[in-house]
């Protein structure tokens, strides 16, 4: 993978480009698609932004989502805007088998294929130019550089600060934790010097639910949640019932695995949600305790130091006593 700045001299030629993501995108994943999507149409480049699945309809906001194809929805309007692909930007996801039933399709092409993402453990051979930096708190951070850095900064308007914007809160969790850098700051200072609004953004991202998801968080909390003070860790498991009940959809679990985090004490926190085809955990913590190693060892997942993701093919109850076995092997860390 050579570094990614080899391209920006190459930037100045107008060609047909994809911009793709992680499946089940957050803000980060979109929010840094649609910024780079609107600064490369500026230059002149034909461009097409592809999820490899639907999104949570609190990113609907973002300016240029409409134009987004969904993979799994629109397989063959999907694969025609990849017929002929000269590059391919890949952000926010360090392995093609990130992007699901996409991952063969990308996998095939015979295109220029770039990478931007700040993930542990890049797939460096999948990929032509790149840059992987796992310090850095977001993706959007990292294309806001990439757009600076090759000399477009002056292209960045009001919608494309706000989607840059998005990702930068979702990722470092409205800049609480430990990867927002004072470059994270100064950057949007420069947002709002672009005319971010800020608080629309907010609003737009976390004031935009029904009450569904309220209560299904309230049921939740009350009926899911185990608190093991013994291991300074808790785990929220939630059986597919639930699920049906409160009529959840994608992005209503969004940011519950952070709700035990506020527990005194608490340095580890899961998540595993029943999904029809596997389990599907989330990890965070606090401190020094590893969930990217952790979530690899026992979960086949992985992400970053103090948030990752994984999966288990287990019932739930089995994968439950999985978390339970990992967390009492990592007592001492978790003290």
């Amino acid at each position: 993978m050579k570094p990614i700045q080899e391209i920006y001299p190459l930037l100045k030629v107008p060609r047909k480009v994809v911009i793709t993501m992680h499946q089940k995108p957050d803000p980060d994943a979109m929010g840094s698609s649609l910024a780079l999507a609107g600064v490369l149409r500026q230059i002149g480049h034909q461009v097409t932004v592809i999820s490899p699945t639907n999104w949570p309809d609190f990113l609907k906001w973002m300016p240029g989502n409409k134009a987004v194809i969904d993979y799994e929805a629109s397989a063959e309007k999907a694969n025609t805007a990849l017929d002929g692909v000269e590059w391919l930007f890949c952000l926010d996801f360090n392995a093609l088998h990130r992007t699901k039933h996409m991952a063969a399709r990308l996998a095939s092409l015979n295109c220029i294929k770039i990478l931007i993402d700040h993930h542990a453990q890049p797939e460096v051979n999948a990929f032509d130019y790149g840059i992987s930096e796992t310090i850095k708190s977001s993706t959007s951070e990292m294309v806001y550089d990439f757009i600076v850095d090759s000399g477009y900064g002056d292209l960045i308007n009001e919608g494309i600060a706000s989607c840059l914007y998005a990702g930068i809160i979702g990722d470092t969790g409205s800049f609480r934790f430990p990867a927002t850098s004072a470059n994270v700051h100064e950057m949007v200072a420069e947002l709002k010097k672009k005319g971010l609004q800020h608080s629309i953004v907010h609003e737009n991202l976390y004031d935009n639910f029904l009450e569904d998801r309220l209560r299904f968080i309230g049921h939740v909390l009350l009926h899911r949640m185990e608190v093991l003070y013994e291991y300074n860790a808790a785990l929220i498991a939630i059986p597919k019932a639930d699920l049906l009940k409160y009529n959840v959809k994608t992005g209503d679990t969004e940011g519950l695995v952070n709700y035990p985090l506020s527990i005194q004490g608490i340095k580890l926190a899961g998540l595993v949600i029943d999904r029809d085809e596997e389990r599907k955990w989330s990890f965070r913590s606090k401190g020094n305790f590893d969930v990217n190693t952790f979530a690899r060892k026992y979960f086949n997942g992985g992400g970053h130091f103090n948030a990752s993701g994984g999966r288990s093919a287990e019932s739930l109850a089995a994968s439950v006593q999985l978390f339970k076995k990992a967390i009492k092997e990592n007592e001492s860390q978790l003290q």
